[in-house]
């Protein structure tokens, strides 16, 4: 069993506490490594170390900065394969699923790179004489990176690749459940050449760790993924202390649309991808089926029969189609939220229990779960439950599909399967979702365009693309005037 440290200023070292806690795999309860538990003073220690460090790397210049992440690139490609299992053994998504995580830190890493070379500010014409006026993107500083445990390598790889090629620094805090993939992560940067102090790593939970960071002075913005609630304690701690630049992507309650001329096998493998995949644990998960009544039965039989032959066990294992729930504690959850769904009256049409018999007693399984005759009203049908629960709600009209998937709190992906262009082409414009799909599942966002979403998903920043950039950088707007007389703009171009 292997023993991980903080990384601060360049170091590998414990946690002044001497705390320390396991990495635990969901699937059989093996234990991984140990990890700190580390406090405020770890905090503190970390974020002095990115601020001295900010001071030299914010004067990099951009093309040597994306020379670095390129070196990072190449070594998550080289690692691809070792990272994948130890992800697959840390978080438990199936070992397929697992690359594709990996594969995303790769993909988000190269395009960033190349922003060292792109960072495209504007030149526009003045309206003076003998005036130039451009702007420029400048760093914030110190970035705190608050990030879950479901895809542990790519969404820190979102939010710290695009902050260091602007010439921010980072204190990074890792899910607890997920530390190991963060170490590993951090030692790839380190290997790739970043100087000490520009990325920092601080192990710990939440309300140690989380709590200091939200508070410390010397932190200029938060970068956080997880639930609503925790988003809203994050933001209204970033308000409170020093009104911190705050950066937010949470929940989601995405359904895909059926429409009656629907290719129903085609929606069938959109569905049962986006509603197991990951076992339900993405923000992007389809936890809705929206179908028109006319084809509501059929679908319901097509997904019961497939999903019931759907192979729970360990993600290492090529005959597992869906792996654990990250920890019991989740298994729990999922089944409050069952129990919930047969009290409303929605009809239970397979699984709604954990999975205990044989191997699977070892870890945190759940059985793969279908309600039908859902309400829009229901609390299945409205609340994030992160697992594996499919609930299907028949509508008459597309209109009444498109009102039922905007009226939850969400907005972060929706998809429609129609074979009609006009009927695709509406519910493009009428979805109030970051991500729209037509004839594919709700998961599967490329990093080359804007990730995030409407409403309570988020506070309107996006992760990835070139929207990444704005959430991490500052515009300066610069006027040179070589007239060598006062000019005064919207006075003296009367």
């Amino acid at each position: 069993m292997k023993s991980y440290r903080n990384y601060i200023n360049g170091r590998w070292v414990e946690a002044k506490s001497g705390r320390r806690t396991q990495s635990i795999n969901p699937a059989n309860g093996e234990v991984l490594g140990e990890v700190p538990l580390s406090g405020p003073e770890d905090v503190e220690e970390a974020v002095a170390a990115a601020r001295e460090a900010f001071r030299s790397w914010r004067l990099v210049p951009a093309p040597k900065r994306g020379e670095i992440l390129y070196r990072a690139a190449e070594i998550l490609r080289e690692r691809k394969e070792e990272l994948a299992r130890m992800l697959t053994r840390e978080m438990g998504k199936v070992l397929p699923e697992a690359r594709g995580d990996v594969q995303e830190a790769i993909d988000i890493t190269y395009y960033m790179a190349g922003e060292g070379r792109r960072q495209f500010g504007h030149t526009v014409p003045a309206e003076l004489p003998n005036k130039w006026a451009m702007s420029v993107r400048e760093p914030i500083g110190v970035i705190a990176v608050i990030t879950p445990w479901n895809f542990p390598v790519a969404i820190p790889s979102w939010k710290m690749m695009p902050s260091l090629v602007l010439g921010n620094t980072v204190v990074f805090k890792p899910a607890s459940d997920t530390p190991i993939l963060a170490a590993m992560l951090v030692e790839i940067l380190e290997e790739a050449g970043l100087p000490p102090g520009v990325v920092n790593l601080v192990f710990g939970s939440g309300e140690e760790v989380g709590e200091a960071l939200l508070r410390h002075p010397g932190v200029d913005m938060v970068s956080f993924t997880g639930s609503v609630e925790s988003g809203v304690h994050v933001a209204t701690m970033c308000a409170q202390h020093g009104l911190k630049r705050v950066s937010l992507e949470l929940g989601g309650k995405n359904a895909i649309i059926v429409l009656e001329d629907a290719n129903l096998d085609l929606a069938l493998e959109g569905i049962l991808w986006s509603a197991f995949g990951t076992t339900g644990q993405r923000c992007t998960a389809c936890s809705r089926v929206i179908v028109q009544r006319s084809v509501a039965k059929k679908l319901e039989e097509m997904i019961a029969e497939r999903a019931a032959r759907l192979r729970l066990g360990d993600g290492l294992l090529e005959t597992t189609d869906v792996g654990p729930l990250i920890h019991r504690r989740a298994v729990e959850r999922v089944h409050r939220y069952v129990e919930i769904g047969r009290q409303e009256g929605a009809r239970l049409v397979l699984g709604g229990e954990p999975a205990q018999e044989g191997e699977l007693a070892k870890g945190s399984f759940y059985r793969p779960t279908v309600f039908a005759d859902v309400r829009p009203d229901m609390r299945i049908a409205r609340e994030e439950i992160f697992g594996p629960v499919l609930s299907l709600i028949p509508v008459d009209t597309l209109e009444e599909a498109i009102q039922v998937n905007n009226s939850v709190q969400y907005g972060l992906s929706s998809a429609i399967y129609t074979q009609d262009v006009n009927r695709a082409f509406t519910a493009i414009r009428d979805l109030a979702t970051g991500i729209v799909y037509v004839n594919a599942g709700t998961i599967g966002a490329e990093i080359q365009l804007p990730f995030g979403g409407y409403r309570n998903t988020g506070n309107g920043h996006r992760e990835a693309g070139q929207a990444a950039l704005d959430a991490y950088s500052e515009w300066k707007s610069i006027y040179v005037d070589y007239s060598g007389r006062l000019q005064r703009a919207q006075i003296d171009n009367q």
